[in-house]
């Protein structure tokens, strides 16, 4: 089930909503698990009963952790176990997949595995119950001894299968107590909106082009078509990642959460350590907190911090996919983060501050093309296009197969609300009431403007729902 589909929007989300206000507080907790667990179930049937096992291991591990002796070990255990989890959903295809290439050089019998479905979302709770153990092993959080806490805490459903990645510290005194008010329940309403709108205006329509583009036999992708195709994909991975990070922030304020941010305005960096600062925070901050750190960070040596990165943002990538382009991704970026700590950023930080947003743009795209593509090979093949290896011409007659009024649209609308535009002219909106003459008429015009904007958002997005069947969940392999 997702956010943007009308069995959530128009069943799920205001039943659940209305139960949860009538409903006793002490039980709420109880009902937002079994939402939870429903949400879950409805196109993971089977992996349900994953879940409910990795909740009881993790409960029963952390019980371990806190009163036992033993904590280190446990704790190993822990993580061992959780990451077992993982690479046997995730990453067993692929590790036999490689090794069978490997047999077919030898006499040796090749690996017969079946093809092992991928629940959706098992990076982002198994990652989530991992920072619980680290917490808890760390002393930052009191062991949690109600499991149908825990299990809220792993399986609640606003970031359960497309993130933000939520720390038990930061939401733990929240499952125990809330407050909901009108102000906290409308900024989550306005969020949700704002996270719809831009997956169903901006990302779906230029995910389409850069689908079909992508498609494309590689002797039949010309300069510009590669170009329009990478640069719909860069706003479409944008706006619908960052479009989910709002839904679920949004619905977390509806029910009383409070989710920190997961995205800042990356394409506005000036380098690509500014890019990681900016993009899927949640990600990037907990392997600094959980991997990058433990390993030394860069407190023993050039090499070492050179050395950590690669690691780092080598599994990075592997998080995000069991296939060689996301392990390239993962190493691409890794590579230029090394590459500005030994140099480069000093000399790209005396150019313009244009130049240094353009090779941040470049560099993040080229990335975006291993990141989107099948295979290796077509990644190659694709930016060899874009850099002119192609012989075929681009003329606006194949341009025009793909553009229309409505994409260009959203290729200027997405070029804008990627930057602070909008929030400066929101938060401007907002000062009149700063203003040493205010009058009710100034805030109650500002304030039907926002309410109109939100039902027109609200209202397209419901056009779009009923109208285009192309509504794609490009995380399905997190």
């Amino acid at each position: 089930m997702l956010f943007s589909s009308p069995v959530f929007l128009f069943l799920f989300l205001p039943l659940l909503l209305a139960s949860y206000f009538l409903i006793n507080p002490k039980f709420r907790n109880i009902l937002l698990l079994v939402a939870s667990l429903i949400f879950y179930a409805w196109g993971e049937v089977y992996y349900v009963f994953l879940m409910l096992f990795s909740i009881l291991m993790n409960y029963i591990i952390g019980l371990c952790i806190s009163e036992s002796k033993s904590k280190k070990l446990f704790l190993i255990f822990g993580v061992c176990a959780n990451l077992t989890i993982l690479i046997g959903f995730k990453y067993a295809n692929f590790i036999v997949d490689n090794l069978n290439t490997l047999l077919s050089f030898t006499s040796l019998n090749q690996i017969d595995l079946a093809q092992i479905p991928l629940p959706i979302g098992i990076s982002f709770f198994t990652f989530q119950a991992m920072s619980y153990l680290i917490d808890l092993y760390r002393k930052e959080v009191p062991v949690q001894k109600n499991i149908f806490d825990l299990a809220l805490y792993i399986a609640l459903f606003p970031q359960l299968i497309a993130g933000p990645i939520v720390r038990y510290h930061d939401v733990a005194a929240q499952i125990k107590k809330r407050v909901i008010d009108v102000p906290l329940f409308y900024s989550g309403i306005q969020r949700f909106v704002f996270g719809l709108s831009k997956k169903m205006l901006i990302a779906n329509p230029l995910g389409s082009v850069a689908d079909s583009i992508f498609a494309l036999p590689n002797d039949e992708i010309s300069m510009g078509l590669a170009w329009l195709g990478i640069i719909c994909y860069t706003l479409q991975i944008y706006f619908d990642f960052s479009g989910y990070s709002d839904m679920a922030i949004g619905l977390g304020r509806m029910f009383g959460f409070k989710f920190l941010e997961n995205f800042n305005f990356p394409y506005i960096s000036q380098s690509i350590q500014e890019f990681w600062r900016r993009w899927h925070i949640s990600l990037s901050s907990w392997y600094r907190d959980y991997l990058y750190i433990p390993l030394g960070g860069n407190r023993k040596g050039e090499f070492r911090t050179y050395l950590n990165l690669l690691i780092v943002f080598t599994l990075c990538g592997l998080w995000h996919g069991a296939s060689w382009n996301f392990l390239i991704w993962g190493i691409y970026h890794g590579a230029f983060l090394m590459f500005e700590r030994l140099g480069l950023l000093n000399i790209v930080g005396k150019t313009p501050k244009l130049f240094r947003h353009c090779y941040v743009l470049i560099v993040v795209m080229i990335g975006w093309v291993f990141f989107r593509a099948e295979t290796v090979d077509t990644s190659f093949t694709f930016i060899s296009a874009m850099f002119g290896g192609s012989d075929l011409d681009t003329t606006w007659t194949m341009l025009s197969e793909y553009v229309n009024y409505y994409i260009l649209s959203c290729l200027v609308l997405g070029g804008i609300l990627s930057t602070p535009m909008y929030g400066y002219i929101k938060r401007q909106c907002e000062n009149l009431s700063n203003e040493e003459v205010v009058t009710s008429t100034k805030v109650a015009t500002v304030g039907v403007i926002n309410t109109l904007l939100l039902i027109s958002l609200l209202a397209l997005s419901f056009i779009m729902i009923a109208a285009n069947s192309y509504n794609p969940f490009i995380y399905f392999r997190f």
